[in-house]
């Protein structure tokens, strides 16, 4: 089983700088330990010219990072791979806005229903719970997305609820958390918090 030190939590806006401090932050975990594997969970799926370049320019970002990272492209049900970690691995997963949508969108039509949004909480929390669980540390970054007024779209609603009650059971179990801010890490729980 991991250590204590298990979850890491990132979040901010979008274009905050958060994915590339927790690539940083992940790859000085995964020197610190001098063992184990660097794996690169990716929620983000290529839906549009946009997000064909975000996800060539993280790619470009590992790849000349000189570390080997182990890439996993899975924009939903990421905790079945969990039994892929060891306990000297590092794992990064970016990010969990994008993976909570894919989950939405995955169902269409069952996000109206409670007894979905309860499972799809659970069937995410339990992902990460045995990701870290099998990891030494498992890093999660997420879009701070919930500064914003909420729109009366139901569906934004269910959104950006379900957001935060993941975001808030994940930092109570996490031994750090940050915020970045324009570039800027804020570390919000951790040592001397």
């Amino acid at each position: 089983m991991a250590q204590a030190e298990s979850i890491v939590f990132i979040t901010g806006g979008v274009r905050s700088g958060k994915s590339s401090f927790a690539e940083r932050l992940t790859a000085d975990i995964w020197r610190q330990s001098n063992a184990g594997q660097l794996h690169y969970i990716a929620a983000m799926q290529a839906s549009d010219a946009e997000m064909k370049k975000r996800i060539l320019k993280h790619q470009e970002g590992r790849s000349q990072s000189g570390l080997e990272w182990i890439t996993w492209e899975k924009p939903v049900s990421i905790g079945e791979l969990a039994d892929s970690f060891q306990e000297q691995d590092v794992v990064l997963l970016d990010c969990l806005t994008t993976w909570l949508n894919n989950e939405l969108f995955f169902e269409k039509s069952e996000w109206q229903e409670e007894f979905f949004l309860a499972h799809l909480f659970e069937e995410m929390w339990n992902g990460i719970r045995l990701i870290a669980q099998r990891a030494r540390t498992l890093v999660i970054v997420s879009n701070e997305v919930l500064h914003e007024p909420i729109a009366s779209n139901e569906l934004v609603f269910q959104y950006s609820r379900l957001l935060g009650k993941l975001h808030q059971q994940i930092v109570v179990s996490a031994s750090k958390a940050f915020l970045v801010e324009s570039g800027t890490p804020v570390e919000m729980k951790g040592v001397g918090k």
